[in-house]
């Protein structure tokens, strides 16, 4: 049996401090485009990767992030 190589990418922990919020996920490339996106009800979380697809993930709306540089808020727009 083949043993597989996990990658080392690193991950975004994301949780929604409100309903609604927005995870877009960014292209790599020359064009960054959008190539996924997620809402986010109040308390979940969702895990992101960085790959060779996203070079980028945008977050709207109040939610915990959590990565390997530390912690920070987003805000929800006044």
């Amino acid at each position: 049996m083949e043993k597989r190589q996990l990658p080392n990418n690193d991950y975004v922990v994301i949780k929604a401090n409100e309903d609604g919020v927005n995870v877009i996920g960014l292209t790599r490339g020359s064009d960054t485009r959008f190539h996924h996106s997620e809402k986010l009800d109040k308390g979940e979380v969702l895990i992101a990767q960085f790959t060779e697809h996203t070079s980028a993930i945008k977050i709207r709306g109040n939610a915990k992030i959590l990565t390997q540089f530390g912690e920070v808020d987003s805000e929800q727009k006044k």
